[in-house]
């Protein structure tokens, strides 16, 4: 397998130096500007340690907030990140402890976290702790199970083409990064975008795990990432994120925006669909420009919720996504913000049990608001400010780089480099 991956890495590159060495042939364009280059944000995140810009925090920080909470949700979601957790040895512990509790009340639960965790601080690269909190939550589409004059848009499931490659198989360094592509001949190349799978000739038929009517519903699914399919006979379908083309993701919102086809006020959930169903004329168009599509497959129908990044069913109102580079994915964390467009507290322990495509940076998370329009509506409308503390188990080990980053400078020092 390790000789196969190799075989494929170095596949690529071939392709891709090729790609470069005919883009370097047929550009005509010189430039005179030893210009140097701009380190951009993204850049400067991959090269801060596995949670490098968590910072040792106090009790004190969240105590009072969490005495208010209504814990038991939490809890619950908490055992389903044992359920995955405990496998690993810095959790294990931790997770077993959880047979102590034998009635999990607000007061049992939180002494269980003080008497094994500590707090630690989000913070972004400036050193700041505050960052954008948003929403998602499990849309409910109608379907069938073939295409009909109503239901004409397709799900597919995984092609069988797809290659995906852990990358940290053969670099521990690139965990949690995937390469992902086709073979054509002898070479690995990149797999098809949006456009061509939706293109004419329908290159996926056959896969297609079930229809929808609504092309709009169907693209916010794959954002969603899981979601409810109603029949018209009373049965129901649970899907879930199966897998992805290998593109990165594009909003839609921001191009809507820069287009000038819609405001910045606009931009919302609900703003991009009724700007859909004015403009069916242009919706393919601006649809294309996110060469991301994501593939689903089939769920239990008895889940209590959809599937998350752990590996778990997520737990509406009490689980949230978070960029696992600097939050340890299953991790218990205390999130405070505010509802949806108000100035409201919105203040509970949550867990980190999924992560996203779009969810990057020190302090990031999305809440998961549940399933149903009115969840739907929620997550659509927020984009709140803020803070984010992660409990870990007091024994947990850091990795040695992210020991060395911490000691040698600030998160404030190093973005200042």
């Amino acid at each position: 397998m390790r000789r196969y991956i190799l075989l494929l890495l170095s596949l690529l590159l071939i392709s891709c130096a090729e790609v470069a060495n005919k883009a370097d042939k047929t550009s005509n364009v010189k430039s005179n500007c030893d210009c140097p280059k701009i380190k951009t944000e993204k850049e400067d995140l991959a090269k801060i340690p596995d949670y490098g810009l968590l910072k040792k925090s106090d009790w004190s920080a969240i105590e009072s907030s969490l005495e208010s909470d209504n814990l038991l949700p939490a809890w619950t979601a908490w055992l389903r990140s044992c359920s995955s957790l405990k496998q690993k040895d810095a959790w294990k512990k931790v997770c077993d402890l959880t047979d102590s509790i034998k009635e999990p009340s607000n007061e049992n639960i939180q002494n269980y976290f003080k008497k094994y965790f500590n707090v630690y601080t989000a913070t972004n690269l400036d050193g700041s702790d505050t960052g954008m909190i948003t929403g998602y939550y499990q849309p409910i589409l109608k379907g069938s199970m073939v295409k009909t004059a109503q239901y004409k848009v397709p799900l597919y499931t995984t092609p069988k083409d797809l290659i995906t490659v852990d990358l940290s198989e053969v670099y521990p360094e690139l965990k949690s990064k995937r390469l992902r592509g086709k073979l054509a001949g002898n070479k690995l190349v990149p797999y098809l975008s949006r456009a061509e799978i939706d293109g004419q000739g329908s290159p996926l038929a056959g896969n297609e795990i079930v229809w929808v009517e609504d092309p709009v519903e169907a693209f916010f699914l794959e954002i969603q990432g899981s979601g409810i399919i109603h029949f018209d006979n009373g049965d129901i379908m649970q899907i879930g994120y199966a897998d992805q083309n290998g593109y990165p993701f594009k909003a839609i919102g921001s191009t809507l925006i820069q287009k000038k086809e819609i405001t910045m006020a606009e931009a919302s959930m609900e703003g991009i669909k009724n700007w859909a169903r004015k403009n069916i004329n242009k919706l393919r168009e601006f649809l294309n420009i996110n060469a991301s599509y994501v593939f689903f497959r089939k769920l239990p129908d008895d889940l209590p919720g959809p599937i998350g990044a752990l590996g778990v069913s997520i737990e509406a109102e009490r689980s949230v996504a978070i960029d696992p580079k600097f939050i340890p994915l299953g991790a218990p964390i205390f999130l405070s913000t505010t509802q949806p467009n108000t100035t409201d507290p919105l203040e509970r322990l949550m867990v980190a049990q999924d992560t996203g495509g779009a969810i990057r940076g020190g302090v990031r998370a999305d809440f998961y608001w549940g399933s149903g329009y009115e969840a739907g509506r929620k997550a659509g409308s927020m984009k709140q400010q803020g803070k984010i503390w992660t409990l870990l188990p007091k024994d947990y080990t850091f990795p040695v780089a992210t020991q060395e980053f911490v000691m040698k400078r600030s998160p404030i020092e190093e973005a200042s480099k």
